[in-house]
């Protein structure tokens, strides 16, 4: 603990610095509420998007047997061009947020590949898209993860420094300064008997 004065002034000081503690640890700690039910959120979204996938996935392999003709039809067929993001602010945290994506079509021979390549297409598309989503929501969790301890470790500081210093500070600070006043109250009445002692000896 940093050494104090233990005067009337270091003692407004400290009053007034655990006021403000004691006024900014609500705000924190409701932060924090925010932050963690924002979190809880991302990871539920992040698993319906999962499964979102899986679901395309198993209807994709309902019928990919059908690509089974000695060459890799779907490999490369459909790729991310660009991930569409806007940002949003989630208790003061910028997080990206999915839009979209642009992908590139391999050119196909309509005489040469299946009726079906449209239907493996569209969802390629979409298994890409919902992997890219998953992607964003998972940057999501880590920004407002990294806010979270950021402000977890201030509400610790708080509760378990700043507000508690203080009121040591405060509790020293007047017992001195009442020994002090006891003190002064002392040597005030020795002052006076001897004043008075003397003046019964003239």
């Amino acid at each position: 603990m940093a050494k104090i004065k233990l005067t009337k002034t270091e003692l407004k000081a400290q009053t007034d610095a655990l006021k403000r503690f004691q006024r900014f640890l609500p705000m924190l700690q409701l932060k924090k509420q925010q932050l963690q039910g924002e979190i809880a959120g991302i990871v539920a979204k992040a698993e319906a998007v999962s499964a979102k996938e899986q679901a395309v996935r198993k209807a994709l392999d309902a019928w990919v047997g059908l690509f089974a003709t000695g060459e890799d039809l779907l490999g490369g067929l459909v790729s991310v061009r660009e991930v569409k993001t806007s940002s949003a602010n989630i208790a003061g945290v910028e997080i990206p947020v999915f839009d979209g994506i642009e992908t590139d079509v391999k050119p196909i021979d309509l005489w040469a590949t299946p009726a079906w390549t449209d239907d493996a297409v569209a969802a390629l598309t979409d298994v890409l898209a919902l992997q890219c989503e998953r992607a964003v929501l998972e940057r999501q969790r880590e920004l407002v993860a990294e806010e979270l301890r950021t402000t977890s470790q201030r509400v610790n500081l708080f509760e378990k420094v700043k507000i508690p210093d203080c009121r040591e500070n405060i509790r020293v600070i007047k017992i001195a300064i009442g020994d002090e006043q006891t003190a002064a109250v002392t040597r005030g009445k020795i002052a006076k008997s001897r004043g008075t002692g003397e003046e019964d000896a003239a």
